[in-house]
C-alpha cells in the first residue's frame, strides 16, 4: 500500500511490482508472494520500526496483511585491528563482522550501556587491554547479532572473548557475555603483577561449550555468575584464579545438556602426546557450584600430574559431588546441600539464582572486602553465599 516509496518490495509468483491484478489461482494450487525490505540508516541512534501493509482483494473479499520490519543503525565494525585508545559508548550498538583484535599496547575502554554484537565469524581478541565500565543499571552486553527468534537464544552463536598471551590489566565491569561457543578465554600469565583478567559483577550465560576457559593464567572473579553451560569454568596448564562470592550453576536446558562438571582444573596440558606442567593454585570464597543432578555425579574435578603443584582451596563454598575432589583443601564447606535457587524453570528457561529463604547458603559466608551482592545491596553480618544476599 506504501507504493513506489514502500521500504519493502513484493515479488508474486515470480512478478515483481507493487501492484497485481487478474491473477488466477488453479483449483488446489497456491500463490506465492515473497516480500522484502530494505531499512534505509537515518540520523536517528534509537530503534525503530518500519510498517506497511498489502491489500489483497478476491472474489468480492479484502483483507489487508500487515508488514512490521526493526531497524536500527549501528557502528558496523568489519575484520579490524584498533591501534591506540579508543572509547565505545553506548549511543549507538556495535556490531563486529569477521572479528576485531585489540592490538597490542592498545587500550579499548567500553562505556556504561553499550551492546556488541558479535556475528557467527567473529571472534573478539584482546592482544592489549579491554576495560568495561558497566554499571547495575546500564550493564554491558555481548550478544549475536541474531535478534530475531528463535536464533536469539541459541548458544553458540559466536566464538567469544579472547584473550592472547601478552594482554594485561583487563578488567570487566558488570558485562554480560551471552550466547557464545566459549565466553571467555584467557591464555599465558600475565607479565606483570596484576591479574591478566578481572571480573566484577559479571555473567557468563548459555555459552555451548566452556563458559571461563584459563590457560596457564590468571583471573579474578568477584560476585559473578556463570550460569548454563556446558562447562561453566575449566582451569587447565595451572595458573592463579580467585573467586570470591560466585554463582557456579547449571542445569539442563532444550539448548545445552549438563553432561560434565560446572568446575574442571588441573596443572597439566597434553599435546602431541606430550605433558607439559605448571603449578596451579585456585580459592574460591563464599562460593556455590551447584550443577542438576542426573548426568554429573561430580561438579568438581582436580587433576594434578606429579611434576607441578595443584592446590585448590574451598573457603565457605557450597558443592555437590558424590566425592571430594584431589588436592583440595575444605574450610568450613557445605556439601551437597540444594543451595534452593529462587527460580529454575527450564522450560521457560527462567533462572533467577538469588536464594529462598532456608537456603543452606544462607549466613555461611566469611567476612571478606565485599561488601555488597550482585544487586548492590549490602551484606550483613555473616554474607551468604553465592553472588546475592538474601534480603
Amino acid at each position: 500500500m506504501g507504493g513506489t516509496a514502500s521500504a519493502f518490495k513484493i515479488n508474486v509468483d515470480g512478478s515483481q511490482g507493487t501492484q497485481f491484478s487478474n491473477l488466477e489461482i488453479a483449483a488446489n494450487d497456491s500463490m506465492y508472494v515473497f516480500v522484502r525490505v530494505n531499512v534505509n540508516p537515518t540520523a536517528a541512534n534509537q530503534p525503530f520500526l518500519i510498517r506497511d501493509s498489502i491489500k489483497l482483494q478476491w472474489n468480492g473479499n479484502t483483507t489487508f496483511k500487515q508488514l512490521e520490519a526493526y531497524g536500527q543503525n549501528a557502528h558496523y565494525i568489519r575484520s579490524t585491528i584498533l591501534k591506540g585508545n579508543t572509547n565505545w559508548t553506548s549511543d549507538k550498538p556495535y556490531v563486529i563482522l569477521g572479528g576485531m583484535i585489540v592490538d597490542t599496547n592498545a587500550i579499548l575502554t567500553i562505556q556504561k550501556g553499550t551492546r556488541v554484537h558479535m556475528n557467527a565469524d567473529a571472534p573478539f581478541i584482546v592482544d592489549g587491554t579491554l576495560i568495561i565500565n558497566g554499571t547495575k543499571a546500564d550493564s554491558v552486553v555481548f550478544r549475536s547479532n541474531r535478534l530475531d527468534d528463535p536464533y536469539r537464544d541459541y548458544p553458540g552463536s559466536w566464538p567469544g572473548i579472547f584473550f592472547r598471551g601478552r594482554s594485561i590489566n583487563n578488567q570487566l565491569t558488570y558485562t554480560y557475555i551471552k550466547n557464545a561457543y566459549q565466553g571467555i578465554i584467557v591464555e599465558q600469565p600475565a607479565t606483570n603483577s596484576n591479574p591478566k583478567l578481572t571480573l566484577n559483577n559479571c555473567v557468563l550465560d548459555n555459552i555451548f561449550d566452556i563458559g571461563l576457559f584459563a590457560v596457564n593464567s590468571s583471573v579474578t572473579a568477584n560476585n559473578c555468575l556463570i550460569t548454563n553451560c556446558g562447562n561453566n569454568i575449566a582451569l587447565l596448564y595451572g595458573g592463579t584464579y580467585n573467586f570470591t562470592h560466585c554463582t557456579v550453576a547449571s542445569f539442563s536446558n532444550s539448548f545445552v545438556q549438563h553432561k560434565t562438571p560446572a568446575l574442571i582444573a588441573s596443572n597439566f596440558v597434553k599435546q602431541n602426546n606430550m605433558v607439559f606442567t605448571s603449578p596451579l593454585s585456585a580459592v574460591f570464597t563464599n562460593s556455590i557450584i551447584w550443577g542438576d543432578e542426573g548426568l554429573v555425579e561430580n561438579e568438581v574435578v582436580v587433576q594434578k600430574d606429579a611434576a607441578a603443584a595443584a592446590n585448590l582451596t574451598f573457603n565457605n563454598v557450597l558443592f555437590r559431588a558424590k566425592s571430594d575432589p584431589a588436592n583440595t583443601t575444605f574450610n568450613n564447606v557445605v556439601r551437597n546441600s540444594n543451595p534452593q535457587f529462587d527460580s529454575i524453570d527450564v522450560v521457560r528457561r527462567y533462572y533467577d539464582f538469588r536464594l529462598k529463604a532456608g537456603s543452606p547458603a544462607i549466613n555461611r559466608g566469611a567476612a571478606t572486602a565485599l561488601v555488597t551482592d550482585f544487586d548492590g545491596r549490602p551484606r550483613v553480618g555473616l554474607p551468604d553465599l553465592g553472588a546475592y544476599e538474601k534480603q
